[in-house]
Order: structure tokens, then sequence, then C-alpha cells
């Protein structure tokens, strides 16, 4: 089969998450025999900061590490969809598209197009910035894919799609694996971005007091840290790593011994269900978790199985002390975790699912009325 998908960036993970999980699908794809076009704005945000702060070398470390792996630049106005989507079966256009090209992919799948139609949505827009969201013409979509029950549920209540499935992120195991290390550089890693001060207080609680009261030897890695972020990192005794492309994650979990989950407020106020990409990829790798207060309400993983929830920071000293001290303890967790990712959580998983969609009567039937 024929994949086209129009994402935000492939090439860069800065501040886009979603780039890991495309790379897991896409890879997955390849592997499977289908043929795969990926398109991305050639002056998306991501892409240009990674180009502003480390150069074209980042991106040729990316090509290098993802040889099967290759994006189309385009401008939005430029670009040629007949020639994008000619033999398209299946065209996913990721919610970080420009509004204008998503209408244009709707009406050319309205007129000219007999391939599946889907829109992917993972982020909390749909709850943040509802009115973003309905900019979005979704009229000739087969189905939307949203990264949580909740986000689904948005689409439909909201009327902004007649048909929407929940499709989570999941792990790229070829890639997110359990390696060795000839030694540890410390006790404690955290990867993850400072963000919008939507999450300050969170990450004092559960990383820079516990770190501090602990006195571990702590690095975190991420961007978007502003001068006073990276003081009280230095005043705690905590090491700043600066932007990690995500594919080297996994080396850097293996020099660690235990890792933090600490999740954005909109997650843990409004989106129940959804922890985003980066405790997949840590169970993945093998490395204990220890994570900050989420509702895990769609029983993705087995808490206090899988990994260590920690309601409160005295709890989050509790159970670091714990993983750090009791051999067994990380070990556990380590075993859980991989058998839960390895057994529901898996980039093909995840391809196994949209290709079950594809299958649909339902959205074959839709498709066929719209034509």
């Amino acid at each position: 089969m024929r994949f086209v998908i129009f994402t935000h960036s492939l090439v860069s993970d800065w501040n886009h998450g979603n780039a890991h999980f495309l790379r897991g699908i896409a890879s997955e794809l390849i592997a499977r025999g289908h043929k795969v076009r990926i398109f991305e704005p050639e002056d998306g945000w991501s892409r240009q900061h990674l180009l502003q702060e480390h150069g074209y070398g980042a991106i040729h470390d990316f090509h290098k590490t993802y040889p099967n792996l290759r994006s189309t630049l385009y401008g939005v106005q430029t670009l040629d969809l007949d020639d994008a989507l000619r033999g398209a079966d299946l065209v996913i256009v990721h919610e970080w598209n420009a509004p204008e090209l998503v209408a244009r992919i709707g009406r050319h799948r309205a007129h000219r197009g007999s391939y599946r139609l889907f829109f992917h949505d993972t982020h909390h827009r749909s709850v943040s910035d509802p009115g973003a969201m309905a900019d979005y013409d979704l009229t000739h979509f087969d189905a939307v894919l949203a990264y949580g029950n909740v986000i689904r549920d948005k689409y439909v209540i909201n009327g902004w799609a007649r048909t929407a499935w929940t499709w989570h992120e999941a792990a790229d195991t070829r890639m997110f694996r359990p390696l060795p290390a000839a030694q540890k550089d410390g006790d404690l890693v955290w990867i993850g971005n400072w963000g919008d001060e939507e999450r300050v207080d969170t990450l004092r609680e559960f990383l820079i007091e516990p770190v501090k009261a602990l006195g571990i030897r702590a690095r975190v890695y991420g961007v978007r840290y502003p001068a006073n972020a990276l003081r009280e990192l230095a005043e705690a005794g905590i090491e700043y790593g600066g932007w990690l492309p995500n594919y080297r994650a996994p080396q850097v979990f293996s020099r660690y011994r235990a890792t933090v989950h600490i999740p954005r407020r909109p997650y843990v106020d409004a989106l129940p269900g959804i922890p985003t990409i980066r405790p997949f990829e840590a169970l993945a790798c093998g490395i204990p978790l220890i994570s900050a207060p989420w509702n895990d309400c769609e029983k993705l993983f087995r808490p206090n199985i899988d990994f260590l929830f920690a309601r409160d920071g005295a709890e989050m000293v509790s159970h670091l002390h714990a993983v750090l001290n009791e051999p067994a303890v990380g070990k556990s967790l380590s075993a859980h975790g991989l058998q839960t990712i390895g057994g529901h959580h898996t980039c093909s998983h995840r391809v196994d699912q949209l290709l079950a969609h594809l299958d649909n009567r339902a959205v074959m039937m839709m498709s066929e009325a719209q034509r």
C-alpha cells in the first residue's frame, strides 16, 4: 500500500514529540513492504529551531540514524497535491499542519482522490485552545485518529468530525530497547522540556527537591530552559545536558539507574488517560520509572507494577530511595515495564490498529458516498 503523511516535521524532534511516534510508524510500515511518503513544511518552527541551534549536522545525524526515512519539504502555497497524493491509499494529516493545507487536502480528496483520509491529533489544543481546532475543515476526512479517548470524544461532541478513533502513541522498539552500559553516569535522568512555566511547581516538587533531599547525581535534557530554570537546576546539583536527539535517549537511559515522568498540567487537569510518549519510550528501554500523578483511566499500564506512582514529593523521595538502594525493586519494575510495552504498546501494535481501521467497512462506505 502507499501511505502519504503530512507532519510538522520528521527530521526535527526539537520540542516536537510527534516526530518520535511518526518515525516509529513509518519505519514499521516500510519494514512491512509499504511505500511511505512524508511531507513537512520548509519553514516549520521545530526544524527552524533545530537548524538555528545545532545546524545541518543534526539533520545529517538523523539521516544516518534513520537511513530509510526521508521527507519532502514543501511550501503551503506551492505544493502540488496531485503529484504528492498520486497513487495514495491512505493519507494522514497531523494537526500541526496549517488549516489552509488541511482544507486543500480535504477538497482534493472530495474532487479527485480515491484514498482514505485521516486527521491525526496528538496535542492538548482540543481542550486548551478549542477555537484553533475548530478552524480545521475536516468535512471530507474519513476519521480522526486521536491519541486518547478524551480527545476522540471532543471531536464528536464538538461536531469537528463525524468519526474519531483512539490511536495511542507507542514505543518504536527498533530504537527504544534496553542497551548494555559499561558504567553508570549517575542515578537519575529526566528527558523533558521546561516549557511555558505551566509545570514549574511540579518540576520542583517531583524532580528538583527530591534530588536535593537525596543528594543523588542527576541530569536533565531538553529545550526551552530559561536562565532562572538553569540556576535552579545548578543550585540543586542537577546537570543540564541541553537538547538531546530523541534517538539518543536509549543510550542515555542505559547510563542511569532511574528516570521520572512529569506530565504537563493540561494532561493532568483536562486530558486524563494520556501520558504522552515519554513513559512508553522509557519503559521500552528497561529503566525503572517513577511518575508524578496522572490518571491512567484508559488502563494502559499496571501502576506500581510497571512503574511507581508518587502522589507527592515525599513519596517521590521514598520511591527513588527504594529504586536506588533496593536492586530487586528496580529489576521488577524494569521487567514488568518491558513486558507491558512488548505486549501492548509498540509501533507494530499501532500499525496493526491502523490497518484494521482501513479494513473497516463503515469507513469504506463513507468514502464511497463522499466521492
